[in-house]
């Protein structure tokens, strides 16, 4: 769900701290959690708040999550980004080694990262109050004192303009660029997070703080607290932590997606053997009411690895990719559905045939009972350990805070899965999917010619 980005630094860790976590990464392996209590409020200068009391061991994790990712872009290609990779690059007239070095002597670990709708800052630590404390304190300073010192930023700009330059030599950076360009065109889920080069070159310090003073405050932060401490300590750290940003504003909403008038295709040539295939078109916003239905769905077509549909069609019947899947990414606004592939660039044609047959049947005609049973079994057996651990409880708190979910989302999540029908995924699929409105984009080299024999 998220990418996460850490700095850490090559100094010792206090002896007291590495014991205590080697000794809490062992216990922890045999421990087993209910579904977790999720209490809410909001802080006085507007920020929400999501917590969860986990007792179990004596940590706490963090997670502030701003409207704050590349939709927020607009001609600005790439600030969303850069601006969140400079906050622990110095804060509070402390270093980016300093700041560093002061987590790693608490034994802590500051993350950060953005997305299309949103980004974060996380911190993990101990809940020893001589440790907390001045964790507390060093994270407090990075979300409301950034100073973006401007060497740091010319670091981090070059930074974004080689990792602009690689992508330009992965044909799967390549291939998702252009899908999401043309699946979203003028709306601002086309904005790739990373910009383009000549965006990334035209900004500056100012257009970053400015682009903070905007999006990083207390009404367009959703505050997650996971962990070892008391209900009216975890108001004391939201309050904290809130008080250090501006009240603001909320991001405003995002427009609505439109949908394809009708199927395109783009095909690009790359020095490759090998194709990469995106097949797709607008598919879920969080809290969509077929969420359920078409996750189910999709778990049996192609998002279940090597036992879905796609996979069964394409790799284990005719041996044309390695790779072969599906999947919904559902945003703040509809996010896309993906189907894709690699494969042989001699094979692409007949594995792309295969691909749209297979999704054509399975609209017309639906899993069947022992497909979705299978389904079910493997969806519930495997959802307690998406919730294992402070951190994934911390995860899910975030998506359900930041997409206005209701907090009883991980409670019913089991219920939901297992009232899906055969016939709901049927209708779903029928009614939301349109094979003939989708978006094709091909990467790859030239089919080699058949040589006919004489």
């Amino acid at each position: 769900m998220y990418v996460r980005r850490r700095r850490r630094e090559e100094t010792m860790m206090p002896r007291r701290v590495a014991a205590v976590l080697l000794l809490l990464a062992a216990s922890f392996a045999a421990a087993v959690q209910a579904m977790p209590n999720i209490q809410s409020w909001q802080t006085d200068n507007g920020a929400k708040v999501l917590y969860v009391q986990a007792p179990e061991l004596p940590m706490i994790d963090i997670r502030i999550v701003f409207r704050a990712g590349a939709a927020r872009d607009a001609a600005q290609g790439g600030i969303a980004s850069l601006t969140n990779a400079m906050l622990d690059q110095g804060a509070g007239g402390l270093s980016a080694d300093q700041i560093a070095r002061g987590l790693e002597q608490y034994g802590a670990e500051l993350g950060n990262g953005s997305e299309r709708d949103m980004a974060w800052l996380s911190l993990r630590s101990l809940t020893d109050p001589e440790l907390l404390k001045p964790a507390l304190k060093l994270f407090r300073t990075v979300l409301g004192e950034p100073d973006f010192p401007e060497q740091d930023f010319r670091r981090e700009q070059q930074r974004a303009l080689v990792g602009l330059q690689y992508e330009k030599q992965k044909p799967s950076a390549i291939v998702k660029k252009t899908f999401y360009q043309g699946l979203y065109r003028e709306h601002p889920y086309a904005n790739h997070p990373s910009g383009t080069p000549q965006s990334v070159k035209a900004l500056d310090v100012a257009a970053l703080r400015s682009f903070y003073e905007r999006y990083y405050v207390a009404r367009n932060a959703t505050v997650v607290i996971v962990g070892d401490v008391s209900a009216k300590r975890a108001h004391e750290i939201a309050a904290m932590l809130a008080d250090s940003l501006e009240q603001g504003q909320r991001a405003e909403p995002l427009p609505a997606v439109a949908g394809l008038a009708e199927g395109a295709k783009t095909s690009i040539e790359f020095p490759s053997k090998q194709s990469h295939v995106l097949m797709g078109q607008p598919g879920l916003r969080r809290g969509d009411p077929d969420y359920f239905q078409l996750y189910v769905g999709n778990h049996i077509l192609g998002g279940a690895g090597l036992v879905s549909r796609i996979s069964e069609e394409i790799r284990e019947k005719r041996g044309l990719s390695y790779s072969a899947y599906s999947y919904f990414i559902p945003m703040e606004r509809k996010g896309p559905y993906l189907l894709g592939f690699q494969t042989r660039n001699d094979q692409r044609s007949e594995a792309l045939e295969v691909l749209q047959e297979t999704l054509q049947n399975f609209i017309d005609e639906g899993p069947s009972e022992e497909e979705l049973e299978a389904a079910k079994k493997n969806i519930i057996g495997g959802f307690p350990k998406e919730v294992a651990s402070n951190a994934d409880i911390a995860e899910y708190l975030a998506v359900i805070g930041f997409y206005d979910l209701p907090l009883d989302y991980l409670d019913t999540f089991v219920d939901k899965i297992q009232a899906v029908s055969v016939e709901q995924i049927r209708d779903a699929y029928r009614r939301r999917v349109e094979p003939e409105r989708m978006l094709t984009v091909v990467v790859g080299g030239e089919a080699p010619r058949k040589v006919s024999q004489p």
